[in-house]
């Protein structure tokens, strides 16, 4: 069984551990190892770690770990120097030139990783039974630092280095306990452990998960401890029987050179599956393990069955893993049998290239050989295509249904991952401006963004971001954005979001000159007659707006001549009488005409009648009418809001309604429709309305961050019409609403 030296064991004899370190090297590499370690002493001296742990502690440790894992020369190189480009100036230059350019590019590798800071912190665990869901801004940030990760890399070792250097993290927090080792522990079971888990490295998976889970929920750690613990003898004997029983038979079947020996069970690995199954410790059926190499595939499934002749097989508890191997290229047989006394045991049946698969998974790839310099280019290529294979699979890194839909949407290929002055990431599309960033961090960070810093470095807002560059947004205390930024010649804007953030800006700028255009022309008007001091919202109401915002915005526009202002202002407050309703104005029609139009006014005849622009009622809506000032009788929707108003301020105005019997004249109707903005959008749309018949006498359309809003105001004969035409509207691509204004 393959097994990592335990560094800080190693570290008390300096030498066994760099004669470790060099162990399957040639002399030459066992001297660049001896240099490098005078060199990385020399340099960082008693320096220390965020972690508290010294950075020579911490280099050997990790470089101890590699070793184990058996990487290459450069990458135990590459753990030893880790830190010397954030301590010596042209620490990368240095190593370049004394250990080659290999060793210079992982080192930069985890210089570029070591750069993405703590993003837990803050967070608290839960309690191991509590069931409690990790936060949305942590999971948001695990997926977006794996992302971030699988950008950044450009060798799978860079990767193994990263996850030795937090195992030996781990390692010192279990003999120095911080308080950072909680929030450090949290991140590695969300995205080392299971990266580790994908790529196979089994014996870090194990170390990661149970030191994390011993600082996460210690009270549970030291339960199944000692579970573990009191049995620890007898478990010991029994397992020793079987291993005897179980090779003698093998070796009578013919299956040769066969090795068996106990397994031992991680303790999270127990605590999951009891969770997991909701049993209790005694009915964990792998706490007892046996696991058997055979030389070939055959000889496996010989040995499961010699396995479920002996014992006797527990149902459903049987998993073939050669035949259907598991996502990362795992393969073995896995059964759970029953002894002769009752007791459960787990067995485990593999190859020996299964097995160094199972144990080093990747790394396995890069153990030395005798000879070999470095690996083929070819097979150097095929490796890291792997690994981006294997980091983008999602179901064991973080938890979140949205990650199938978000990878769809976007190849990493695509994708800049940039840091936030604290360190958290903030992910962009591939050719991003500083402006874009600061518009992605906050709406108004971007409308004060002046400047930028890359890296600590002033750089023009239209310098296109790269993946692992640290951003700082220089702002203004007031202001907003430049339209130089709307110019698409002058780069300052990439994403689409941006861009309608500054559109946004400057329409709510006109708006605000309008209103102030609006305000200026009302407020003289009212001077001009005397009547400064009049309620504006009741001259509003009167008018039929909601605000007098909207009154303003209608002055300004020409849609409210001063006339109708003047004749609303010094409307009076008299009753209506049927003097006044007398004084109306009569339009001189025939009965004919009256029917034709479809309203009657009920005991009042061959009055002048209009249908409101408000509301736009179509037969047949219950509608009631309004005397108005000069225009005769306003006919209403019985719901409209505007008529609520107006009967709340004059009831004695209302007058009942309907409609007559021949009602086939078109009437003017609002539609609504909200969808996500494409391309042939308004096309199909208006192919439906053309279909129908429905002749359009007015449009708007807005755009804005991908969604459409359309309004038509469309000439319909009945409601009928109305409701068929809505409901082909709601089956054209993309349209997730239509509705009647």
């Amino acid at each position: 069984m393959v097994s990592v030296i335990h560094s800080l064991a190693a570290q008390s004899d300096l030498e066994q551990s760099l004669r470790t370190l060099g162990e399957g090297l040639s002399l030459a590499d066992a001297d660049r190892i001896q240099r490098a370690a005078d060199l990385a002493r020399s340099i960082y001296q008693d320096g220390r770690l965020g972690s508290g742990e010294t950075v020579w502690g911490h280099a050997l440790g990790m470089a101890l770990i590699v070793a184990g894992l058996k990487l290459d020369p450069d990458s135990r190189l590459a753990a030893l120097l880790f830190a010397v480009p954030a301590l010596q100036e042209l620490g990368l230059t240095h190593i370049e030139k004394e250990f080659g350019a290999g060793v210079a590019l992982l080192v930069d590798g985890i210089s570029r990783l070591n750069r993405l800071r703590p993003i837990t912190r803050g967070f608290v665990a839960p309690a191991a039974d509590s069931g409690q869901k990790n936060p949305p801004e942590f999971k948001s940030q695990i997926e977006v630092l794996r992302k971030m990760l699988l950008a950044m890399v450009e060798d799978i070792r860079v990767v193994l280095l990263r996850l030795a250097s937090r195992t030996q993290t781990l390692r010192h927090f279990a003999d120095e306990p911080d308080d950072l080792r909680v929030p450090v522990a949290r991140e590695t079971l969300e995205l080392y452990s299971p990266l580790a888990n994908r790529l196979g490295v089994w014996e870090l998976k194990w170390e990661l998960e149970d030191l994390s889970f011993r600082f996460l929920h210690p009270e549970v750690y030291r339960e199944i401890a000692a579970h573990l613990d009191e049995k620890r003898t007898e478990r010991e004997q029994f397992i020793a029987e079987a291993i005897e029983l179980l090779k003698a038979e093998l070796a009578a079947a013919g299956v040769g050179n066969a090795e068996v020996y106990g397994r031992p069970k991680h303790i999270y690995s127990i605590w999951n599956k009891m969770r997991k199954k909701g049993v209790e410790f005694s009915e964990v059926y792998d706490v007892r393990a046996l696991r058997v190499i055979v030389e070939q595939v055959k000889d496996c499934y010989t040995a499961l069955g010699i396995v479920h002749h002996i014992w006797s097989p527990i149902a459903k508890e049987f998993d073939d893993y050669i035949s259907h191997p598991k996502g990362n290229d795992y393969r073995s047989l896995h059964t759970a049998v029953h002894c002769a006394d009752g007791r459960a045991v787990e067995v485990q049946i593999r190859t020996r290239e299964m097995h160094r698969h199972a144990e080093l998974g990747i790394a396995a790839h890069w153990r030395y050989k005798e000879g070999s310099r470095a690996t083929p280019e070819d097979r150097y290529d095929e490796k890291i295509a792997w690994l981006r294979q294997l980091l983008s699979w999602r179901d064991d890194v973080a938890d979140s249904s949205d990650w199938v839909k978000h990878y769809k949407q976007a190849a990493f290929d695509e994708t800049v991952y940039i840091l936030t002055p604290q360190g958290r990431v903030v992910d962009l599309p591939r050719g991003a401006t500083p402006v874009d960033f600061a518009y992605r961090v906050h709406t108004d960070i971007g409308h004060r963004c002046r400047g930028a810093k890359v890296d600590g470095a002033l750089v023009p807002l239209n310098t296109q971001l790269a993946t692992g560059q640290r951003v700082e947004i220089v702002l203004a205390k007031h202001g907003g954005p430049s339209r130089d930024w709307l110019n698409p010649a002058l780069g300052y804007l990439f994403t689409h979001r941006s861009r309608a953030k500054v559109r946004q800006w400057f329409a709510s700028l006109a708006l605000e000159d309008t209103l102030a255009e609006g305000r200026a022309v009302v407020i003289r008007e009212l001077q001009r007659m005397g009547l400064a001091g009049v309620n504006l919202d009741e001259l509003s109401s009167r008018l039929g707006f909601s605000g007098s915002d909207d009154l303003f915005i209608a002055v300004a526009r020409g849609k409210l001549n001063m006339r109708q202002l003047q004749v609303a202002a010094r409307g009076s407050e008299m009753p209506l009488d049927e003097r006044m309703v007398g004084e109306l104005p009569v339009r001189r029609q025939r009965d004919s005409d009256v029917a034709e139009k479809g309203i009657l006014i009920v005991g009042v005849g061959r009055l002048l009648t209009q249908l409101a622009g408000c509301c736009k009622p179509v037969p047949p809506d219950p509608i009631i009418g309004f005397v108005t000032r000069g225009k005769g009788v306003s006919v209403h929707r019985s719901d409209c809001s505007n008529f609520t108003n107006m009967r709340a301020m004059h009831p004695e105005r209302v007058i009942e309604t309907t409609w007559g019997v021949k009602t086939d004249s078109f009437f003017a109707a609002d539609i609504v429709i909200d969808a996500y903005d494409r391309q042939g959008l308004l096309r199909d749309v208006s192919d439906v309305l053309a279909r129908e018949k429905i002749n359009v006498i007015a449009v708007n359309t807005l755009s804005r961050q991908g969604n459409a809003h359309m309004s038509f105001t469309a000439e319909v004969g009945s409601m009928a019409q109305l409701n068929r035409t809505l409901a082909l509207l709601h089956q054209v691509e993309g349209v997730v609403g239509a509705r009647r204004a």
